[in-house]
């Protein structure tokens, strides 16, 4: 019989205050410059420019269409919940999807960063599918000082005793997404390893880290993509994992994992803390899952 746990052995890591904070400036956009849209239907596409009607902009399968909706001129923070429509992601034993676990993990981060006065945009903001390329492209249209994009592990080489085996990847080539993917670390391993009596698993570089594609560059097309915006990639847990699955799917924990996920990207914005939990990864050779394209994509209703 496992044992009844899955509680906090301690006082939750707090939210991020809702004192102001000293928040560095927006990047300026000329007034007027339209990066992206919300559509009626709650959609953020990247604007390609002004057209009869509405404005030209890319669909989250990447095709054209015309649109309406609110302008997004700038945002502080830009928000990926990976995977989405008929790409779910991992899937775990309960049944609980990767991409619905991501979608309301964002939503909470998103909550508790704006509650600080620190503006937000998601990539996704429902269950559709979004192509790598369109939401690498909202990304350097709004350029904002941090984009991260959360996900939920699977495939793990073995137990890990001391504590989640939570994942940040960084761009290679950029410390200030190396010191972002360090911050959200410490904070959403520190905000998981307040349950007790769960048996993580792991990859035994769990940490950190950068991965590299065969020609050095960046492997995650996300971050390869992203360039020249700090940028960090997030395997929180691993749902594959009964035990983890079983947290995962409770709703003060994908609360919990948010507000980890903020902490992180505010202690970003306001501090010079380094992070924590740098690891020197393994090589991995095996290709680029499927997913992230096109093919079989369905866009949503835009208005």
């Amino acid at each position: 019989m496992p044992p009844p746990v899955l509680a906090p052995t301690t006082t939750a890591a707090p939210s991020p205050t809702t004192t102001a904070l000293a928040l560095p400036p927006l990047p300026a956009i000329p007034a007027g410059d339209v990066r992206a849209l919300l559509t009626s239907t709650g959609v953020v596409v990247p604007v390609e420019g002004a057209a009869a009607g509405g404005f030209s902009v890319e669909t989250p399968c990447g095709n054209r269409a015309i649109a309406n909706g609110q302008p997004l001129a700038a945002a502080m923070v830009v928000l990926d919940a990976g995977h989405g429509g008929n790409e779910s992601g991992a899937i775990g034993p309960n049944g609980l999807t990767e991409k619905d676990l991501n979608l309301n993990v964002v939503r909470n981060a998103k909550g508790a960063l704006e509650a600080v006065g620190v503006p937000v945009a998601l990539t996704r903001t429902g269950d559709y599918r979004v192509t790598l390329g369109v939401r690498a492209e909202i990304v350097t249209k709004l350029r904002p000082l941090a984009f991260v994009s959360v996900h939920h592990n699977s495939s793990p080489d073995g137990p890990r005793p001391q504590g989640p085996g939570t994942e940040t990847y960084f761009q290679v080539q950029s410390p200030e997404s190396k010191r972002l993917a360090g911050l959200v670390y410490e904070e959403v391993v520190r905000a998981l390893s307040q349950y007790t009596g769960v048996a993580w698993v792991a990859d035994t570089d769990a940490g950190a880290k950068y991965r590299l594609n065969s020609r050095g560059g960046d492997y995650y097309g996300i971050l390869r993509m992203t360039a020249g915006v700090p940028s960090a990639l997030a395997e929180l847990a691993f749902v594959t994992n009964p035990p983890e699955a079983d947290l995962l799917a409770r709703p003060e924990v994908q609360a919990v994992e948010g507000r980890a996920v903020a902490r992180g990207i505010v202690r970003y914005l306001t501090t010079k803390d380094p992070g924590s939990g740098f690891v020197t990864p393994y090589d991995r050779t095996e290709p680029a899952g499927p997913g992230g394209g096109s093919s079989g994509c369905t866009d949503p209703p835009l208005g």
